[in-house]
């Protein structure tokens, strides 16, 4: 987990086709690879060989797609928000709806992929990390689906704060694991996930949640997720007849934006934007935004921007969203970030509330705290557009899960 001065020699370079990404060792410039003790070496080059298998297999890409059309319900809609976009007089703006995917969430996109690998791999025991529980639930309900063992990490205190998620796990067969240690979130069950999967790699496939991780991970749930992006350009033109002007995605790990983005990287007349939690303010330290104020690092296998003080140590963070309370961020974002095609911003806990409360009155349609971030900007960006313009903002999960949590912020007991 060090923070070391690493050289950034892609600033400013002009990329001329975005899918040449990551190389053979899973690098984005100088940011991803892989940086994993010697016991969970093998695995991650027998994940990498059987995914370099499949990727080029029509028939897992059948399979998948079927499942994703028959299971998860997709494709999800291009919804125009038209009150709000009248209200606002500005660009018109457009949810990627994602939330209405089955278990709530993008989180399934991926899980559905990275079970049909760990079937194929043989193993018979999956487990995860989970900050909100989205990406908990989508491994849970996948995992009861195709007869697998199930255990997820989760942090105290997103255990404490996700309670309903956490009973939705643990019906649909899997076992949650609380930590204790560290910050109690994310981060630190991904490092007991790590853990456990060091003791029983032999048995146990490993399920990330997010574009993070050792190669091949940020690559297979960045192709898992593109999905969404894939959707949107499609479903747009149809709309329209044109490309959108910008697309908007909150910033955790990184993989709801990832799919939104990808299949746009190489249209550069598409104003892309990743929104990290500022909560209480980056001036205050009590943030999660490793893109706008951290250092390039080494964290959970990959090379990244990550939070970290002078010594090397991980700074803990804060974000109202459990989704985005990590401290680090996908290599794929970093590399991104430095050659200047994706604008990584940042929207607060109170800006992210009303952003949440704007959609819920408005549309009719209550998000996650993680997608409320996109949301807030998003509808921001909006006012400075013209109404000619088009704006996807990604809605990348439903809010019934943070009920508590708003009520919370609002005062409000039963």
């Amino acid at each position: 987990m060090s923070s070391q001065n690493f050289s950034n020699d892609s600033d400013n370079k002009k990329i001329e086709d975005f899918n040449q990404y990551p190389d053979q060792a899973g690098h984005f410039g100088i940011h991803g690879g892989r940086f994993v003790s010697e016991t969970l070496m093998a695995a991650i080059e027998q994940l990498e060989t059987l995914y370099t298998k499949v990727k080029a297999d029509p028939e897992f890409w059948q399979q998948y797609h079927e499942d994703l059309i028959n299971y998860v319900g997709r494709p999800t809609p291009l919804y125009h928000a038209k009150r709000l976009s009248d209200e606002i007089g500005g660009a018109q703006i457009y949810f990627k709806r994602e939330d209405l995917n089955h278990t709530g969430a993008h989180k399934v996109n991926n899980t559905i992929g990275q079970a049909l690998l760990a079937k194929m791999s043989g193993k018979q025991r999956i487990i995860a990390e989970t900050g909100a529980g989205q990406h908990g639930v989508a491994t849970a309900t996948i995992a009861a689906r195709l007869g697998l063992e199930c255990v997820v990490y989760m942090g105290a205190d997103d255990v404490e704060r996700q309670k309903m998620n956490v009973y939705r796990m643990r019906l649909l067969g899997a076992t949650v694991v609380p930590v204790t240690s560290g910050s109690r979130t994310l981060k630190d069950a991904m490092n007991e996930a790590m853990r456990d999967w060091v003791t029983n790699v032999d048995s146990t496939y490993y399920v990330i949640g997010t574009v993070a991780g050792p190669h091949p991970y940020p690559l297979l749930v960045r192709d898992f997720q593109a999905i969404i992006g894939k959707e949107a350009r499609i479903q747009h033109l149809e709309k329209t007849g044109r490309l959108p002007d910008a697309l908007v995605a909150c910033v955790g790990g990184g993989s709801n934006a990832i799919g939104l983005f990808f299949d746009f990287l190489n249209d550069s007349e598409v104003a892309l934007y990743g929104v990290e939690a500022t909560g209480d303010g980056i001036e205050t330290g009590r943030h999660s935004a490793p893109l706008a104020a951290g250092r390039v690092g080494v964290l959970h296998g990959n090379r990244t921007y990550l939070m970290a003080d002078d010594d090397g140590q991980i700074l803990e963070t804060h974000s109202i969203s459990a989704g985005l309370d990590y401290p680090g961020v996908g290599p794929e974002h970093s590399f991104l970030k430095d050659v200047k095609r994706v604008q990584y911003v940042g929207c607060t806990d109170d800006e992210a509330m009303w952003g949440f409360k704007e959609a819920t009155l408005k549309e009719g349609i209550i998000p996650a705290l993680e997608s409320s971030h996109a949301l807030a900007y998003g509808l921001k960006l909006a006012k400075t557009m013209s109404p000619e313009q088009s704006i996807i903002i990604n809605m990348s999960g439903r809010g019934d899960k943070d009920l508590h949590t708003v009520m919370k912020y609002d005062g409000i007991e039963l």
